[in-house]
């Protein structure tokens, strides 16, 4: 059983956090800018997916083994900054509509690309190495429930300001699908910048 008072510091030290604008809500908004409300939600829980995924590798340890292995952590890390960087090109080469915004990626497309997003994201993995290992206690039962427990409490906590960011951005859409041109380069100059942030992770 987590201590209540654990839990309360947690939380607290997680809106923190989350509240910073930080790579996935550049990469959300981007998908919000550039395709509207809905594909900025379906890029916000396809993000939040994705943690899952770094939750069930932390309660299994193979977060660790990656941080360990220089190997392991360059192999994804430069997955993850191939990946932006097609995202980018593919931005910044998509053809010019004449009456309105860039053609629509189909949404579960979407959700796939926001998955892979966080997933090929070393920084995640390092986040639940140095972060989640300060709470969890081993006289209080299983570390690895305790592990699950804080992340899926972490990510309901991201997934609401994950949403936000992406119904903000889905709103200026609107507002702006006359600037279609301009929407589309800075897509992809936030997915190359989002490149080169995961080319520098340093591995700590």
């Amino acid at each position: 059983m987590i201590a209540p008072s654990t839990f309360a510091v947690f939380v607290t030290a997680s809106l923190a956090l989350v509240l910073i604008p930080g790579p996935n809500h550049l990469y959300i908004t981007a998908r919000g800018l550039s395709q509207g409300r809905a594909a900025g939600l379906a890029s916000a829980f396809g993000v939040e997916a994705g943690t899952l995924v770094h939750i069930a590798a932390a309660a299994l340890g193979l977060s660790y083994v990656i941080a360990q292995s220089a190997t392991l952590f360059a192999v994804i890390k430069w997955a993850g900054v191939a990946y932006l960087v097609y995202l980018g090109i593919r931005a910044f080469t998509a053809k010019d509509q004449q009456a309105g915004p860039p053609e629509p990626q189909p949404l579960g497309k979407v959700f796939l690309e926001g998955v892979l997003v966080n997933v090929l994201n070393p920084k995640v993995a390092l986040f639940f190495l140095a972060f989640l290992p300060h709470f969890v206690d081993p006289d209080a039962g299983s570390p690895a429930l305790q592990v699950v427990v804080f992340g899926l409490t972490l990510l309901l906590l991201g997934l609401i300001s994950d949403i936000l960011y992406a119904v903000t951005a889905g709103a200026l859409s609107r507002r702006l699908t006359r600037a279609a041109k301009t929407l589309k380069y800075v897509s992809g100059t936030v997915y190359l910048g989002l490149g080169v942030l995961t080319a520098f992770a340093a591995r700590e």
